[in-house]
C-alpha cells in the first residue's frame, strides 16, 4: 500500500518515531546490544505506530489527514512494547507457564495481536494477516477440528502469553530479534546507499558493460537488476528502481510489452539470492541453523551466477530470435569508462562490508563501519555530500523502511509460535513423510508447492519462515542436510514473487511497462526458469553449495553450468537459429541428465561437454544452409 501524504503535526510524529526508530538502531551497533526484551520491544515501540500513521486503511484515503483513529491505534500498539520494555525484571523473573498472568499482561496481549493484524495488512501484506487471523482459529478451536488441524484444548491465558510475553517464540521471539538486531541495520545501509548514488551507479555500470550489444538494454535490466537487489532485499523495490529507466528503453529497442517487464521481474527477483545481502531472510537463516552469515553467502554465489547468466543468455538469444542489432537507444550509455573508474570508490562501502564480513565480524558491526564509509565517500562530491540535513533525512528513510520488515518478522514469530504450540507442524510431518514413503523427491516438491502458496502473498521473510518451519523438519527427516533445506526453502519461498497466479514483481514489471499482468507473470517465469531446477541439486549435487571436497564441486559446477545453458537452448529454442520442436525437448532432457547424478558425475562432464559442442556445430552449419538458400 502506498505510505500517506503527510504535513504539519502528523509529519512531525513521524519524523520523529522513524529518526528515533533508526538512531535506536544505530547506537545499539555502536554501544552494543540490548537485552532481548528491550532491543525487540523498542523496536516494534516504534514500527508498529509508525504503520498506522504511514499508511492508511485504504488506498483511497492516502491524500487525507490522519483520521482520530488511527491515531488512537498508534498509541494503542505501542502500550504493549512500552510494558515489555518498563517491566523487563518482572517479565524476566516469572516463571512461563507456571506464573498467572495480571489483568494488565492479558489486556495488552490482546491489544498486540489485534492491532499487529491491522498494522500488517496496512504495511506488509493482506495476504499475511489473513494468515495470522487463520492461526489464531486454529490456536482457539483447534480442539473442534478434526485430523492434522486437530490439538488439545489450551486455556486463554497460556496462549497469551505465548503470543505475547515469551523470548524464544512469539511476537517478541526470535524472528523480531534477528529484525530488530541484524535486519534493521541492513535496511539502514541501504538507505545510505542510494543516498550517496551507488544504485545509479550500478545502472550507469550495466549500460557500458552491456548498453551496445545486441538486446542491450534488456541486459542492462539483468546487470543493473542483480547489483541494486543484492542490496534492496526487495524484488518489487527493484523494480521499480530499475524498471523505469531500463523498461522504457527495452520497448523503444523493439521488445513487447511483456517481455520487457518479465525480464526486469525476472532480474530483480534473482537480487535477493545474491551475496553480500540476500535480503531479510538469511539472517533468520543464520540465526536458526547456526551457520556462520558469512558461509551461507559463499555457498550462495555460485547458485546466484547461474540464475543470472540463464536470464541474461535467454535475453541474448531473445533479442538473436528477433533480429535486434546491437544500436545506441538514445540516453543510454552516456556515461564514459572514465567517469565510471573515477566514480568507483562509490562501491568502497559494499567491498568494506564483505572484508568485514570475510573477517568474523559480526553483521551489525559490519554494516556499521558500512555505513561510515558511505557516510567518508559522499564527501567527494558536493551532490552527494552527507550534510547534517541529507544525514537526518537517510535516517528516516531508513526508519520507515524497517517498518514493513519488522511488522513482517513479528506477525511470522507469531505464526510459528502457533504451529509448535499446536503440534500443526509435527502433523504435517508425519503426514507428508507418510506419504512420501521416505522418498526425498516427492517430499521436495511438496514443500516447493506449499513455499510458492505462501509466498504468493507473503513477504519473502515470512514465506521462508512459515515454510521452513512446516516443510524443514520433513526434509530434515529425509536425510537433507541443514544448509540444503535452508537454501531450497529460501530459493522458493524468492521465486514466489514472479509465480503466477499472484507473481508481485511480474505486475509491477507489467505496470511499468503497460503489458498484460498474467502474460508478463508467465514471461517472467520462463526467464526464471533455472531458478526452479537449481534448489534441487542442493540434495542430488550438492557441489553447487561449495559441499565436498575440491575436485567434486569443480565437476559439480562444471555440469551445473553445462545444464543452465541448456535450459537457456530449451526454453528460448534458438543458438545461431531456430530450433525445432524435438532439438528443444532434447534440449530439455539433457538440462536434467547433465547437472543430476542419473549418470556419475564424470560422465556427465564429457556428454555435456560434448553434446554442447555437437549442437553448437549442429546450429552453426543449419544457420549457414538457411542463410545461403536465402541469397
Amino acid at each position: 500500500m502506498t505510505m500517506r501524504a503527510t504535513k504539519g503535526f502528523t509529519q512531525w510524529v513521524i519524523v520523529v518515531l522513524a529518526l528515533s526508530l533508526a538512531v535506536f538502531h544505530l547506537s545499539t551497533g555502536l554501544l552494543g546490544i540490548f537485552e532481548s526484551r528491550v532491543q525487540r520491544g523498542v523496536h516494534l515501540l516504534f514500527a508498529i505506530p509508525l504503520a498506522f500513521l504511514l499508511f492508511p486503511a485504504v488506498e483511497s484515503l492516502k491524500d487525507r489527514p490522519v483520521p482520530w483513529y488511527d491515531w488512537v491505534l498508534a498509541v494503542l500498539s505501542a502500550l504493549p512494547s512500552l510494558y515489555v520494555v518498563l517491566f523487563r525484571k518482572v517479565l524476566n523473573a516469572r516463571w512461563e507457564y507456571t506464573t498467572h498472568l495480571t489483568t494488565v499482561q492479558i489486556v495488552l496481549g490482546f491489544v498486540i495481536v489485534l492491532t499487529l493484524i491491522e498494522a500488517v495488512r496496512r504495511a506488509s501484506a493482506p495476504a499475511l494477516a489473513i494468515f495470522m487471523v487463520i492461526a489464531l482459529v486454529e490456536l482457539v478451536f483447534g480442539q473442534y477440528f478434526p485430523g492434522i488441524l486437530g490439538h488439545r484444548r489450551l486455556r486463554l491465558e497460556r496462549i497469551i502469553e505465548a503470543c505475547y510475553l515469551l523470548t524464544e517464540a512469539g511476537i517478541y521471539g526470535y524472528i523480531t530479534g534477528t529484525s530488530a538486531v541484524f535486519v534493521a541495520m541492513f535496511v539502514i545501509l541501504g538507505a545510505f546507499i542510494n543516498k550517496v548514488g551507488l544504485g545509479q551507479y550500478f545502472i550507469d555500470l550495466a549500460f557500458r558493460i552491456a548498453g551496445k550489444s545486441a538486446g542491450g538494454p534488456a541486459k542492462v535490466a539483468v546487470i543493473s537488476s542483480g547489483f541494486f537487489g543484492s542490496i534492496s532485499g526487495s524484488a518489487t523495490a527493484n523494480v521499480f528502481a530499475t524498471g523505469i529507466f531500463t523498461i522504457p528503453m527495452m520497448k523503444k529497442l523493439g521488445y513487447r510489452k511483456e517481455f520487457a517487464g518479465a525480464v526486469e521481474a525476472a532480474a530483480s527477483t534473482g537480487g535477493g539470492l545474491v551475496p553480500p545481502v540476500m535480503g531479510a531472510a538469511v539472517f533468520i537463516m543464520a540465526q536458526i541453523t547456526q551457520i556462520p552469515y558469512i558461509t551461507i553467502c559463499i555457498a550462495a554465489i555460485p547458485t546466484a551466477f547461474f540464475y543470472y547468466l540463464s536470464v541474461f543468455l535467454s535475453v541474448h538469444f531473445e533479442a538473436k530470435k528477433m533480429g535486434l542489432t546491437p544500436q545506441a537507444v538514445e540516453g543510454m550509455g552516456t556515461v564514459s569508462w572514465k567517469s565510471l573508474a573515477r566514480d568507483s570508490y562509490l562501491l568502497l562501502p559494499i567491498v568494506i562490508l564483505t572484508v568485514f564480513l570475510v573477517n568474523g565480524y559480526s553483521p551489525t558491526r559490519s554494516a556499521l563501519v558500512a555505513i561510515f564509509a558511505c557516510i567518508a565517500v559522499s564527501m567527494f562530491k558536493k551532490e552527494t555530500r552527507m550534510t547534517p540535513r541529507r544525514f537526518i533525512e537517510t535516517l528516516i528513510d531508513g526508519g520507515k523502511s524497517i517498518v514493513m520488515i519488522a511488522v513482517s518478522c513479528a506477525a511470522a514469530g507469531l505464526i510459528v509460535c502457533i504451529i509448535s504450540a499446536t503440534g500443526l507442524g509435527l502433523n504435517f510431518t508425519a503426514m507428508v513423510v507418510d506419504f512420501a514413503h521416505g522418498r526425498l523427491l516427492v517430499a521436495l516438491l511438496l514443500t516447493m508447492a506449499a513455499c510458492i502458496v505462501m509466498g504468493m502473498g507473503l513477504p519473502t521473510t515470512a514465506s521462508y519462515v512459515l515454510t521452513i518451519a512446516i516443510g524443514g523438519p520433513i526434509l530434515l527427516e529425509l536425510g537433507g542436510e541443514i544448509l540444503a533445506v535452508h537454501m531450497f526453502v529460501f530459493y522458493f519461498a524468492i521465486l514466489a514473487t514472479v509465480t503466477p497466479p499472484i507473481a508481485m514483481a511480474a505486475y509491477a514489471g507489467a505496470s511499468l511497462a503497460g503489458g498484460k499482468p498474467m502474460a508478463t507473470a508467465f514471461l517472467s517465469c520462463r526467464l526464471a526458469i533455472v531458478g526452479y531446477i537449481v534448489p534441487y541439486l542442493f540434495f542430488f549435487n550438492n557441489g553447487v553449495l561449495l559441499q565436498g571436497g575440491a575436485l567434486n564441486v569443480i565437476v559439480c559446477l562444471i555440469v551445473a553450468l553445462e545444464g543452465v545453458v541448456f535450459v537457456a537452448y530449451a526454453a528460448e529454442g534458438w543458438l545461431f537459429t531456430h530450433m525445432g520442436i524435438v532439438e528443444r525437448i532434447l534440449m530439455g532432457i539433457l538440462a536434467i541428465v547433465i547437472p543430476f547424478p542419473i549418470i556419475p558425475n564424470s560422465a556427465s562432464l564429457v556428454a555435456g561437454t560434448g553434446a554442447i559442442a555437437l549442437i553448437c556445430l549442429w546450429q552453426w552449419r543449419k544457420a549457414r544452409r538457411l542463410a545461403i538458400a536465402q541469397q
